[in-house]
């Protein structure tokens, strides 16, 4: 009995240190924000080079006032649930501090129900891995917490994707002098022969 108080005991105060930490869980927020992003479905980017155009805003057939305790907008790269079989690294939480389908920060920008419709380009950052993508955006209060969150693809994640092409390293100045050294050995080796 006294096992079974104890364990008890233990389940309940772990209850309320993860309430006290303030965990935050993604099914918890509110979809106010409408987002929509600038690439095509299944448009192919390039990272260094292309660039994607997000936009922003509350959806303003919700009662006003709904914004009220946003202060900050930040927008968001992220995996889409193709990209993350098999990734650990980029596995979805509902807790969003174990979260890591975000990883790709695209703006912060303070929040003001005044400009309600805000927009941001951004080039594709160049450590940007091959994947399929979509833009989320949160709204954080003054305490920085999320409040709410918007993203330019359906809640099952599988509309409006676009995929990124990582740069893989080689370039045409590197290949042709690989290729000039590699043509003058193999004459060398038919000469000497």
């Amino acid at each position: 009995m006294a096992a079974y108080a104890l364990l008890l005991a233990s389940i309940l105060f772990s209850c309320l240190c993860g309430s006290s930490y303030g965990f935050i869980l993604f099914s918890s927020l509110q979809k106010t924000l409408l987002v929509t992003a600038s690439p095509r479905p299944g448009q192919v980017l390039k990272a260094g080079m292309d660039n994607i155009t997000v936009s922003w805003g509350v959806n303003q057939t919700l009662p006003a006032g709904t914004d009220a305790a946003y202060k900050t907008i930040k927008v968001k790269l992220c995996y889409a649930p193709v990209s993350q079989t098999d990734r650990a690294w980029r596995k979805t939480d509902d807790n969003l501090s174990k979260d890591k389908t975000c990883q790709f920060a695209i703006v912060s920008r303070p929040y003001t129900s005044t400009n309600n419709n805000q927009s941001f380009t951004w080039t594709v950052e160049r450590d940007v891995p091959t994947a399929t993508y979509f833009v989320r955006a949160y709204a954080y209060n003054s305490d920085g917490a999320e409040v709410a969150y918007g993203q330019s693809t359906d809640a099952h994640k599988t509309t409006n994707l676009f995929d990124i092409q990582a740069i893989n390293g080689r370039h045409v100045s590197l290949d042709l002098p690989q290729f000039a050294l590699v043509l003058s050995l193999f004459w060398r080796c038919l000469v000497s022969s």
